[in-house]
């Protein structure tokens, strides 16, 4: 292959390219209509000449006709007087026009024909133009729905990657965060306020407790006011119980502080 046919080619399918890309389905669908009219109002011109061209076809062959019977009777007439050099030329005048009707009659059955053509290709081209404007309207809807469809896809694609789309991500992480920050101090206050009423519950059971035992080591047994009272006890004996009571108390804070 030569350099310049692939010089040739390149331009060419660059062209085709150029044109693919410039066509307007819309705008391509009108001119086709328009187009498929002017064809149409052509062939209308073309059937009206064709009828006209026949008329006068016609018209001759009609008038070629009644020369031919009219030279046809005076040949009769010549005869009926005798003059048969006479009735020879009417007779050649009559061939002659019949000569001419014949030919035109040939020409008008062809006419005919053409004109049934022709009538047949406009009524078919009426046909198809209507057809073409009915598909015309749906393939625009077509057209307008597929390009509805196609900038809402470019939209939905461009959302994910569009600055107002992140910023809006990033103010949504901004809230999780809050509130998940929230929350955890919520249940924080919760947990620490439940301790503090545990250690309530706790040192309350404590000094209930502590506080019954002083009582009872502070009043002693419980006696009855009909009973006879007990003699006392002699010092010595009411230090030896004191000595006592303070070494278990003492061995009781010792307890307490290994706690």
């Amino acid at each position: 292959m030569g350099l310049f046919d692939r010089i040739s080619r390149v331009v060419k399918a660059n062209l085709n390219d150029m044109v693919s890309n410039a066509e307007d389905p819309e705008k391509m669908l009108e001119q086709s209509i328009l187009e498929m009219q002017e064809d149409l109002v052509q062939l209308r011109q073309g059937v009206a000449q064709a009828i006209a061209a026949q008329k006068r076809t016609e018209q001759q062959y009609n008038q070629a006709q009644n020369e031919a019977n009219k030279w046809q009777r005076n040949a009769q007439l010549a005869l009926q007087k005798g003059d048969e050099n006479l009735a020879r030329q009417a007779l050649e005048r009559k061939k002659s026009f019949a000569e001419t009707a014949n030919t035109l009659k040939t020409n008008l059955d062809g006419q005919v024909g053409q004109i049934d053509t022709l009538k047949r290709s406009l009524i078919g081209l009426e046909s198809k133009i209507s057809e073409a404007k009915t598909k015309k309207d749906m393939l625009k809807a077509r057209i307008s729905a597929a390009k509805a469809q196609e900038q809402l896809q470019s939209t939905v694609g461009k959302i994910g990657t569009s600055s107002a789309m992140a910023a809006f991500e990033r103010m949504e992480e901004k809230v999780l965060l809050q509130e998940a920050r929230a929350q955890s101090a919520q249940e924080l206050a919760g947990a620490d306020l439940e301790s503090q009423f545990a250690v309530l519950e706790a040192g309350s059971d404590v000094d209930d407790e502590l506080a019954a035992l002083k009582a009872q080591m502070s009043l002693g047994p419980a006696t009855s006011s009909n009973q006879p009272s007990l003699p006392q006890a002699s010092e010595s004996s009411s230090a030896k119980s004191n000595q006592v009571v303070d070494s278990e108390l003492e061995q009781l804070r010792k307890q307490l502080d290994q706690l």
